[in-house]
C-alpha cells in the first residue's frame, strides 16, 4: 500500500463526489419521507418470495443515520450503515477539502492487495446478508 499526500489544493476530484452523493442522500432521507410518498417503493424480491435481497433495510439505514438513530441504523443493516457514516465523513472531508485546500491522501493498491480487498468484500456482503436474512426470517434464533 502507498500512501500519498498531495500539497494543499481545491481540485475536485472522486472524494468530492462521494460527499456531493453522501451529502444529497442524507438530506434526502433527512427531509423527504421516500418510503411513504411513494406508492410502489419496496422490495419486489421480499414482496414475492418473503426473503430479503441484498439492500433490504437501506432505505431504513439513510434515515435513521440521518436522524442519528445509528443503533436503529445498525438493526436494519449492519453494512449498511457502516457505508452511510462512510458517506457522512466523505461529506467532512469534502468541505474540508474544497473550503480549507485540505489535501486529501491518495491510497494505491498494489494488485495483490486489491485481490484480498474484494475477498474481504465479498465476505463482509456474504456475512451482513447472512445477518439480514436471519433477522428477518429466523428472528426467533436472536432471542
Amino acid at each position: 500500500m502507498k500512501v500519498t499526500i498531495p500539497k494543499p489544493n481545491r481540485t475536485f476530484g472522486f472524494t468530492d463526489i462521494l460527499g456531493l452523493v453522501g451529502l444529497v442522500g442524507l438530506l434526502v432521507a433527512r427531509y423527504i419521507p421516500v418510503a411513504r410518498l411513494i406508492p410502489f417503493w419496496g422490495c419486489a424480491l421480499r414482496e414475492t418470495t418473503g426473503w430479503p435481497c441484498l439492500g433490504c433495510g437501506l432505505t431504513r439505514v439513510a434515515d435513521r443515520v440521518a436522524h442519528f438513530n445509528f443503533a436503529g441504523a445498525w438493526d436494519a443493516n449492519p453494512l449498511g450503515t457502516v457505508a452511510a457514516l462512510f458517506f457522512a465523513l466523505m461529506v467532512v472531508v469534502t468541505v474540508l477539502h474544497l473550503v480549507f485546500a485540505m489535501p486529501v491522501p491518495q491510497v494505491d493498491l498494489s494488485p495483490r492487495e486489491w485481490h484480498w480487498a474484494r475477498i474481504a468484500g465479498a465476505l463482509l456482503l456474504a456475512v451482513n446478508y447472512a445477518w439480514v436474512i436471519v433477522k428477518t426470517k429466523f428472528p426467533y434464533l436472536l432471542a
